[in-house]
């Protein structure tokens, strides 16, 4: 994401939005325009691997991303909470965000509600209200299932793309589901823009909001996020390594969307440690934010957001998925309004149904598998 300013119109003027296309309203939130998205060639793309199996321990997943891939890390956590064990959330809001307004399409309410409200942001209460409807549903797991995990969320002072309220709704909606206090972190610093933080000079500064969205603001926040998903009082996580020593893989996304219905690029990667080469390690699912993935950094952020040193000491896979950019995407977000939904009138991106979410949990099973 840039750090252009967050439409403030009246909500009388969001609702005319509604009727404008979603690359409008993303011209006019970004001044961006659309991206053509750059395949690779038939040679190579019949050379890419596929995701290994590994023997991973899915009883102890857990998820975390910036912005957009933060959205995606908070609807990803409540549709399959059953499954998951906690989340890291930095610079993002609560469950279903973009669809709580009965006023404002979700393409809309994306990048203004969700992002830099005019007035309050989307109620934590209206989430968990969609939860339990959703629950009802069969649509996602049962948000009961929330009371185990162990939370973590961020905000800068200096995030110009996604406001503080809006996250502190994040907060407010574990708050609801009944996970305790002493269970959830909620980080907020003074100097951070919008970014994933490091403690590396390479970095931009601390209060940047620019590509690509990693700075140094003098801690690794990888390595915090995974330190309290899963530490606990009398098993430590062991020091991060110096520097990463596993082997970060590329792979083949396509298999996990045949029909391209779920806007992934071609490449993603997994971050293996030696260790998990031949131990069952856990997974960690680390989602980029907006012209973050592979396509606009390069590997910035497969390498360069700490997850895999930490990892590496700590028998923790790390996965990768790649968003797309496209027409209809053309800053590579993840989705968290509704653009990969068959129906559009009926969007299903909180849903276990939702092309990324189930293409994503589908590779987290591809790592449990029994190595070959």
């Amino acid at each position: 994401m840039n750090s252009a300013a967050i439409h403030n119109d009246s909500l009388s003027k969001l609702d005319k939005q509604k009727h404008r296309s979603w690359h409008d309203v993303l011209r006019a939130r970004f001044g961006a325009v659309v991206l053509i998205v750059a395949t690779v060639s038939c040679a190579h793309a019949a050379d890419l691997a596929p995701l290994p199996t590994l023997g991973a321990d899915l009883q102890h997943t857990s998820v975390s991303g910036l912005s957009s891939g933060a959205f995606m890390a908070a609807q990803f956590d409540v549709a399959w909470s059953s499954r998951l064990i906690g989340a890291g959330i930095v610079a993002g809001g609560a469950f279903d965000c973009a669809g709580e307004s009965a006023f404002i399409a979700p393409s809309v309410a994306a990048v203004t509600l969700c992002m830099q409200p005019a007035g309050a942001a989307p109620t934590a209460e209206g989430a968990w209200q969609a939860a339990q409807r959703f629950a009802k549903a069969g649509q996602i797991d049962d948000p009961a299932n929330l009371r185990e995990q162990r939370i973590y969320l961020f905000s800068g002072a200096k995030d110009t793309v996604v406001a503080t309220r809006v996250v502190d709704q994040a907060e407010r909606f574990y708050e609801l589901a009944q996970v305790p206090r002493a269970s959830i972190k909620y980080q907020r610093h003074p100097d951070a823009g919008h970014a994933l933080i490091t403690n590396r000079p390479e970095d931009s500064p601390c209060d940047a909001n620019q590509s690509p969205y990693i700075n140094n603001c003098g801690f690794e926040q990888s390595h915090e996020m995974l330190r309290w998903i899963y530490a606990r009082p009398n098993a430590p996580l062991n020091a991060p390594a110096t520097q990463a020593s596993g082997q970060l893989r590329s792979f083949d996304q396509r298999e996990f969307d045949r029909d391209r219905g779920a806007s992934l690029a071609d490449v993603a990667y997994v971050y293996v440690p030696a260790d998990c080469l031949h131990a069952a390690c856990a997974v960690h699912v680390a989602f980029h934010g907006c012209v973050q993935n592979a396509d606009a950094v390069g590997q910035r952020f497969v390498r360069g957001a700490g997850y895999n040193e930490i990892a590496d000491t700590n028998r923790l896979i790390v996965l990768y998925p790649q968003a797309a950019k496209s027409a209809v995407n053309p800053l590579g977000c993840w989705d968290f309004w509704g653009y990969t939904s068959p129906d559009p009138d009926h969007p299903n991106f909180n849903t276990r149904e939702a092309p990324q979410m189930a293409a994503v949990m589908k590779m987290i099973e591809r790592l449990g598998g029994a190595r070959q």
